[in-house]
């Protein structure tokens, strides 16, 4: 591989546009506006990155802004969660799971719909996409 070559496919324009309409959400010009507080190198200043740069990018980036989102509801006061909780509610749960009850969340995990998991593993903070094909 020659210098400064990237190592795989090019990502598509609509991915280089979408990174660049999300580095411009964060407060970026461009590319090379973006190149120190971002940590991209030369080649990425440049607009030019691999699929899979991209997709990390704007994986990274979509994560920071669900979490800006997430800030600002909780500092505007706005919550979910009923505000007295008993002391059981209050407690963490117990670590330890007998074999009988763990079989038992399993099943109910397996017979769930992808889009219930998808929605409670957003609701729990993290951040999920498609599995590549």
């Amino acid at each position: 591989m020659a210098f400064g070559q990237s190592a795989g496919p090019g990502a598509s324009h609509r991915q280089v546009a979408e990174l660049l309409e999300l580095l411009q959400n964060v407060g970026h010009a461009d590319f090379k506006d973006a190149r120190g507080p971002m940590g991209l190198n030369q080649r990425q200043a440049a607009g030019r990155f691999t699929a899979e740069e991209a997709t990390e990018l704007i994986d990274q980036l979509h994560e920071a802004q669900y979490r800006a989102e997430q800030e600002a509801e909780a500092a505007s006061g706005v919550e979910s969660k009923p505000d007295t909780l008993t002391p059981a509610q209050s407690e963490p749960a117990p670590t330890t799971m007998s074999d009988e009850a763990r079989a038992k969340m399993e099943r109910a995990v397996r017979s769930a719909s992808t889009k219930s998991l998808v929605l409670e593993v957003r609701r729990r903070g993290w951040i999920v996409t498609k599995p590549k094909p």
